[in-house]
């Protein structure tokens, strides 16, 4: 009888967390279980102490962006159309894209800001020795998440380029990610270029690529530097089913046979 393999799964997330200092932050209303039974008793007729203790549910309210937080973003994100078509949002993507073979290419070496190009990709990829291939799903390691609750998270990673967001794409590759809080470089270093020199293809230059290919980037990774192998692993990364929107959360796991 044949063994199933035995399997390692990564954690590839971040909590949802007010204490992450981003742009698009997160709150968390904790309710506790003495308030769950008031809210209950109100609901059903009853008074809080027909619970046991009076005690019941503990809930949470939480207020926060499809963007906050580790998350998927769909073409809808980028731009209202995507290979002269309406781009799509979250609930109309294939499930295929979130379910395949993952690839780890490190950047770690590089400085917060530092922008990666095609040649830094086709080296990283000959130093590893592996050839993408369609729907592979390519994660960038910068280790920006090791300072998550720092003050200036949002701008100390490493960003990817057009260019070389188009050179995956040309690859077959639908599902990128990065550790990063966002997968150009740092938004202040974008708006710093373009004050020096007003033009177009320095704002959110690798994001645009979706207005003429169609892809999705994940986006705050984290525990990249846990994988045990650059590849030979399997990525789940199924974003949150919210309804017309431009992105949805997800926890990422990887999928290691031991």
């Amino acid at each position: 009888m044949r063994r199933n393999p035995q399997v390692k799964l990564i954690d590839l997330s971040v909590p949802i967390s007010p204490r992450i200092r981003e742009p698009l932050p997160a709150a968390i209303d904790y309710a506790s279980h003495e308030a769950g039974a008031q809210q209950a008793a109100a609901i059903l007729g009853l008074k809080p102490d027909d619970f046991p203790e009076s005690r019941a549910w503990a809930t949470e309210t939480v207020t926060l962006n499809t963007h906050a937080g580790t998350h998927v973003d769909a073409p809808w994100h980028y731009w209202p159309t995507s290979e002269g078509k309406p781009a799509r949002t979250i609930d109309e993507l294939p499930l295929e894209w979130f379910y395949s073979d993952g690839v780890v290419l490190d950047f770690s070496a590089k400085p917060p800001g530092y922008e990666i190009t095609t040649d830094d990709l086709i080296t990283e990829l000959d130093r590893i020795g592996y050839t993408l291939k369609p729907l592979d799903i390519v994660l960038i390691r910068s280790d920006a998440d090791k300072r998550l609750y720092h003050e200036h998270y949002a701008f100390l990673h490493a960003g990817v380029s057009a260019e070389a967001t188009l050179w995956l794409l040309d690859q077959g590759i639908k599902v990128v990610g990065t550790d990063g809080w966002g997968w150009d470089i740092p938004l202040n270093l974008q708006a710093d270029a373009y004050k020096q020199q007003p033009r177009e293809g320095v704002l959110w230059a690798a994001h645009f690529v979706g207005k003429d290919r169609e892809y999705c980037q994940i986006e705050k990774l984290a525990n990249l530097d846990q994988l045990p192998k650059p590849f030979g692993f399997k990525v789940s990364c199924f974003p949150v089913k919210v309804e017309k929107a431009s992105a949805g959360w997800a926890r990422p796991v990887a999928i290691v046979e031991e």
